[in-house]
């Protein structure tokens, strides 16, 4: 009797920017998806001049996405999802890429919309977060995964706003724009505790609460978005894929550690 053959893996498609330190962006992206048991791929969206310390330049990446994304497209069937993180493309260059995302219409999306990394050089403010989501939500089915400082920009509000806003009036603007559902980060709030909420038009539902861990890690947003894409193509659905990604940062927390003992800490390697 021939021996049973493995399931043959998802592909997780990221889009994002290259960290060369690996401590966020693709490839943070890259790790975090193998050991779900994805088979990644990824396409850079912005080159940056950053290590553990911080992000000192960012630049848009010298060969056009599109064109590698058309290239990719014969490996983006069946069960497939995608990424999104740092992105420095203009404008057109974005609608580009949205429109082929769109032919190719990923059955599992997901948008981390990054400001700027948390240390260094900024990139975006709340009016070209509105830009990009004007071109990518119409397509409809998109997650969009912001902290409350992504949130607030993209809503217009001021620095009191932050912390204290309710969860629904911060993902209001995203579903007005077409989000599909917003899964709010709780880090930025105030107290002692965590929790996220995951919001859609049908109502807000708060995930677990935990206590604030410790200190800082470099690559939380990128993690977390990354382990719910990679949850979500191994069978857990939405809102499942949200708490348990939060589960498995507070698990990887104190492993972290910071490469020749320069800089922030960044996670450590998962092994599948």
């Amino acid at each position: 009797m021939d021996a049973p053959q493995p399931s043959t893996p998802s592909v997780a498609l990221c889009l994002g920017g290259m960290d060369p330190s690996g401590g966020a962006g693709l490839v943070r992206d890259v790790m975090t998806l193998a050991a779900l048991g994805c088979q990644p791929m990824a396409v850079s969206l912005a080159e940056t001049l950053q290590n553990g310390v911080a992000c000192t330049r960012i630049e848009p990446p010298s060969m056009d996405p599109a064109v590698r994304l058309e290239h990719l497209a014969p490996h983006l069937v069946g069960r497939w999802g995608v990424k999104i993180g740092l992105c420095a493309l203009d404008d057109a260059a974005f609608r580009r890429l949205c429109a082929i995302l769109a032919t190719l219409a990923p059955p599992v999306r997901i948008w981390d919309p990054i400001l700027a990394p948390t240390a260094g050089v900024g990139l975006h403010d709340g009016r070209a977060l509105l830009r990009m989501a004007g071109a990518l939500l119409p397509m409809g089915g998109w997650v969009v995964g912001p902290n409350r400082e992504e949130a607030a920009a993209f809503a217009g509000f001021s620095g009191g706003d932050l912390r204290t806003a309710e969860p629904e009036r911060l993902a209001a603007p995203w579903l007005e724009a077409g989000a599909a559902a917003v899964w709010l980060k709780g880090g930025h709030a105030e107290g002692d505790r965590v929790q996220d909420a995951w919001i859609t038009p049908q109502g807000t539902v708060t995930l677990e609460s935990a206590l604030r861990l410790p200190g800082a890690r470099r690559g939380t947003g990128c993690l977390l978005a990354a382990t719910w894409l990679g949850l979500r193509l191994t069978g857990a659905d939405d809102q499942a894929a949200a708490l348990e990604a939060a589960r498995r940062l507070r698990r990887q927390w104190p492993h972290a550690w910071a490469p020749g003992g320069a800089g922030r800490p960044m996670f450590a390697p998962e092994v599948p």
